[in-house]
């Protein structure tokens, strides 16, 4: 499986922001909150061609990432996987990728899931805990490695 980040190129804000539209459509309809131009325009807002990246197999994108620093630690922002490579390892494997630089520095990541969004049980496994909820979302916390032992 050759899956690599690398930095997004110019107009590839557009194939991102179409892909977390994809990715979300189910959960947000679900909440009754999903919004054919306002998913994308999200995505548009926050990207940034500092903290985001694309993850590609080969030449093709295949999802997304943004890291940013937040309150002395990480915040993961926008990953989507495009549903023809969910399930086989790839985002627990970019997770992973975070999830060691923030042990190597020793800060806690942060993340928001939709509410009865199917991913959470991924960031559970990884060690995520809920630090609180609100109608929609569900924002989650994992300490470092090395504090938890």
């Amino acid at each position: 499986m050759d899956v690599e980040l690398r930095a997004p190129r110019v107009g590839e804000v557009e194939v991102v922001a179409e892909l977390k539209a994809v990715v979300m459509r189910d959960d947000l309809e679900r909440l009754g909150r999903y919004d054919e131009v306002r998913v994308r325009q999200r995505l548009r807002d926050e990207f940034s061609e500092v903290y985001s990246s694309v993850i590609v197999m080969g030449e093709d994108i295949v999802g997304s990432l943004t890291v940013r620093p937040y309150g002395g630690g990480l915040k993961v922002e926008h990953l989507y996987l495009d549903p023809r490579h969910q399930g086989r390892g790839i985002g627990s494997r970019v997770l992973c990728e975070v999830l060691a630089r923030a042990d190597a520095e020793g800060v806690e990541v942060r993340l928001t899931v939709l509410r009865g969004s199917a991913v959470r049980g991924l960031y559970e496994r990884y060690g995520f805990v809920v630090e609180g909820e609100d109608p929609v979302d569900v924002h989650m916390v994992r300490v470092p490695a090395a504090s938890s032992a």
